[in-house]
């Protein structure tokens, strides 16, 4: 008879540090083996071979391996549907539990409940804890018990609940001595079907005093060095949110409404699934949206005639990255200057971009697009000239971006910001009755 053995599984938490599921696996009493699954269903989707996040993945994979190697055990990784994968681990080892860090997703929701119910069927069982945010689910809703709609309130009440419940510290790195002392053997990229990006510029994982405490100055301003860029570490885990939100306590508040910015958008994911592919206010369901693939075509590569809403373009194509002013100037011009369906937007930049997090991007284009909430009303529409003259008052940013600023080969506005503004107003207008 095999050993009893518990698994943690790797999802969104690529660290040991802080880790919350991991700590709990690895004080349980019982072996532990550290397990990572390349989920088939979720590859199978991406069109490029050489996605970046694919590559960081491998390569924090590759790190945490390596740790685990310094005390004899080492990280399985497997590439399949997650519950094919653990009906196979079932006939190779006596689970008796797997422990995870709870998802809140509508796709990552229901594999968690396939696989637990296959656990169950074998005597076992899945443990999923809470660690990607503060708070959760419905820790931080009304009165009533309804979920917040609207961020101000929200946040107000997250705070509040912050003081008599301050994030507490799991310190996973004390106990890799419970991991199973056994050797997996480690992919290469080419065994999943990508290739490893040369030279792919992550950001580091740096919770800088000197960017976060001028957060609140300098984040508006892409040309300047002002905002964090732990998107990508956040998204997959290879940083805490609670040492995020420990280190924003101490010395910026702007920093922190970020980042409860992100659980609010958490909670909504969480509470209306439909969003994903619906309007989150019903009455913005019967916009007349354009689907025009050609004034797309020209938002997607950075010719829009407008500087600002180019370079964010063309950065985000580039890099997989795009700041943060960028991404509220370029969503906003899809939807009020161009009337082009929202989806089509939020659908290229999860394929774009290195932090892509399902429910940030879709909370914050449904803001955007006005359609969302607690949303930029109807008949707010910016600028992008505007927003140039104010945010890149020297074009050092669009100069980065479009070599080509200020010649005769850089196109001419597709539309007047004048007749995009009305056209738009005229079209909601007629919508909303």
């Amino acid at each position: 008879m095999k050993k009893p053995v518990y698994f943690f599984w790797f999802r969104r938490d690529l660290r040991v540090e802080d880790n919350h599921g991991l700590y709990k696996a690895l004080t349980s009493g019982v072996k532990v083996i550290p397990l990572f699954i390349f989920d088939s269903d979720i590859l199978d989707g991406l069109s490029n071979r050489e996605d970046k996040r694919i590559t960081f993945i491998w390569q924090r994979l590759k790190f945490l391996n390596e740790v685990f190697r310094s005390y004899n055990s080492s990280l399985m990784v497997r590439h399949g549907k997650p519950v094919s994968v653990f009906r196979e681990l079932l006939g190779e080892h006596n689970i008796k539990k797997v422990y995870a860090c709870r998802d809140y997703e509508p796709y990552g929701i229901d594999r968690d409940q396939q696989v637990s119910r296959l656990l169950e069927a074998h005597q076992a069982s899945l443990e999923a804890v809470q660690d990607q945010v503060v708070f959760e689910k419905s820790q931080v809703v009304k009165s009533n018990g309804e979920p917040y709609q609207v961020f101000t309130p929200y946040s107000r009440a997250w705070k509040a609940r912050l003081k008599d419940h301050p994030p507490g510290v799991f310190p996973a790195q004390e106990h890799l001595g419970s991991l199973l002392p056994e050797s997996f053997p480690f992919p290469e990229l080419e065994d999943l079907g990508f290739k490893e990006v040369v030279n792919p510029g992550f950001p580091a994982d740096d919770l800088s005093d000197a960017i976060i405490s001028t957060y609140h100055k300098n984040r508006d301003y892409p040309a300047r060095n002002g905002t964090s860029r732990l998107g990508v570490h956040l998204r997959f885990g290879t940083i805490s949110i609670r040492q995020c939100v420990n280190k924003a306590l101490e010395i910026n508040e702007t920093w922190l409404n970020e980042l409860i910015w992100r659980e609010f958008f958490m909670m909504i994911l969480y509470h209306h699934p439909e969003v994903v592919t619906r309007e989150y206010n019903p009455k913005y369901r019967n916009i007349p949206w354009r689907r025009d693939e050609n004034d797309f075509e020209r938002w997607k590569e950075g010719t829009t005639g407008y500087p600002m809403v180019d370079a964010g373009m063309r950065e985000l194509k580039e890099t997989g990255y795009m700041h943060n002013r960028l991404r509220m100037i370029t969503a906003g011009f899809l939807a009020r200057h161009l009337l082009i369906d929202w989806r089509m937007g939020e659908a290229w930049f999860a394929e774009k971009l290195l932090d892509y997090e399902l429910a940030s991007n879709n909370g914050n284009w449904q803001w955007a697009a006005g359609t969302g909430c607690d949303a930029s009303p109807w008949f707010r529409i910016f600028n992008p000239i505007t927003q140039h003259k104010k945010f890149d008052p020297d074009s050092a940013y669009v100069k980065q971006w479009i070599p080509e600023y200020d010649t005769s080969k850089y196109p001419h506005e597709m539309i007047p910001h004048r007749e995009a503004r009305e056209r738009t107003l005229e079209v909601f207008r007629k919508a909303l009755g």
